[in-house]
């Protein structure tokens, strides 16, 4: 990987950490009626259990290391098929072809969470499909995907392919 694409990559993981943070934390505060505290405390409670609502800055602090973490790993997985895949680099160098790849990549990485591994860490039963839970998965194509590709593919010339990915 090369200067560049590693500069890229690091820049796609910061915006896509923290676009989906202000995502969650505005989500609780204003659709769930909850605390920006409590949010990253419940994906602390992921590993740590139920103590982790008891466990102050600490497990919120934990639960943004945590969402950092999932960040990293989904915008490595995209950025890893994006320098891969020919297709998918000119697909991405049109507005609407990364639109239409957010509308997929978004609503993937919340069908993989909360159906594959938050069940397996949490071994809790698979979610059921609510509002709520629609709602998440529109979010993440504005606040996940979007951001995510948009920084990958920055300085896209529409019709041309970057040659050093």
């Amino acid at each position: 990987m090369n200067s560049d694409s590693a500069t890229r990559l690091l820049r796609a993981w910061l915006v896509t950490a923290a676009t989906d943070f202000l995502f969650a934390s505005t989500l609780a505060v204003v659709a769930y009626h909850s605390t920006v505290a409590r949010v990253w405390q419940g994906v602390a409670s992921t590993v740590l259990g139920p103590a982790s609502f008891d466990g102050g800055a600490r497990t919120v602090a934990i639960g943004i290391a945590m969402h950092c973490c999932v960040a990293l790993a989904w915008t490595s997985i995209f950025f890893a098929l994006y320098s891969a895949w020919p297709a998918l680099r000119r697909l991405v160098a049109t507005t609407a072809g990364m639109l239409g790849v957010a509308a997929v990549y978004g609503p993937l990485i919340w069908v993989a969470m909360s159906f594959v591994v938050i069940p397996l860490v949490t071994k809790h039963p698979l979610p059921t499909i609510t509002a709520r839970w629609i709602g998440q998965a529109f979010g993440h194509i504005c606040f996940v995907a979007l951001p995510m590709i948009a920084v990958i593919s920055r300085g896209r010339v529409a019709g041309r392919v970057p040659v050093t990915v």
